[in-house]
């Protein structure tokens, strides 16, 4: 991808490993082809809304599950990991007829409304907050401290590391969502960067040279966040296997 953007037309079909003529072109016509800034920026407020509410909702669910005995709290637990075994083919056109009813084609909130909880975060933070000593929580209430306060202020401290690599992993797949985004937008303006990278290809011929460029911007930021938090995202998988 990277080797590509840099290749002139005539170049992209070589054999050879690096570029005969160095070019910036293909990342200057990209950047204008479509509103790249506007879309990084579409791309950036849904992935971190949709990751922080994931996170959120999440957190409370598990806390529920692990701390609280209530009926039914068996058949509520299996119906969200159910849930996670629906594919999303099955539920994009009652997704699509909802948000089309509340007027949310080409709005933001189209996008993130149907996110907003996950049931993979409800089962990851579901483990993690089972594996927390008990000992810590029964001194904190004899503390006087209330639910809440146990949540925030023993737990989260104490977890973040796990939580931070569970939104790592959120963020990277609201930030490549492709279909949803296709099927609620059609504007460019409201549109996600990996709308804009289909503007690329044609029926005629594929620009590999501008989508190339165009596709290295939009991994830029998904590669700095893995880079900074390789070692949590790494344990984050192992953790969630073991279990």
């Amino acid at each position: 991808m990277l080797n590509t953007s840099f290749k002139t037309a005539g170049d992209i079909y070589s054999t050879s490993l690096l570029p005969k003529h160095w070019t910036f072109d293909n990342y200057l016509y990209a950047w204008k082809a479509i509103p790249m800034a506007r879309m990084m920026a579409n791309s950036l407020t849904v992935a971190i809304v949709q990751t922080a509410t994931q996170l959120l909702t999440s957190v409370l669910a598990a806390f529920a599950f692990t701390r609280w005995q209530f009926r039914g709290q068996g058949i509520v637990f299996a119906l969200i990991s159910l849930t996670w075994l629906v594919p999303f083919q099955v539920i994009m056109i009652p997704n699509y007829v909802v948000i089309s009813g509340w007027g949310l084609r080409n709005n933001l909130l189209g996008l993130i409304i149907p996110n907003l909880v996950s049931a993979f975060a409800v089962l990851q933070m579901y483990h993690t907050f089972r594996t927390f000593p008990k000992t810590l929580i029964e001194a904190a209430r004899l503390d006087g401290a209330s639910d809440w306060s146990v949540l925030w202020r023993t737990i989260f401290p104490n977890l973040r590391a796990t939580i931070a690599s569970t939104g790592v992993l959120l963020f990277i797949s609201a930030w490549n969502d492709y279909f949803w985004p296709l099927l609620v937008t059609n504007k460019p303006q409201f549109s996600t960067l990996q709308i804009g990278l289909q503007s690329f290809m044609s029926t005629e011929a594929n620009q590999w040279g501008p989508m190339m460029a165009a596709t290295t911007m939009a991994s830029l930021p998904i590669l700095v966040i893995y880079l900074a938090l390789q070692r949590h995202i790494i344990d984050s998988f192992l953790k969630g296997g073991l279990r």
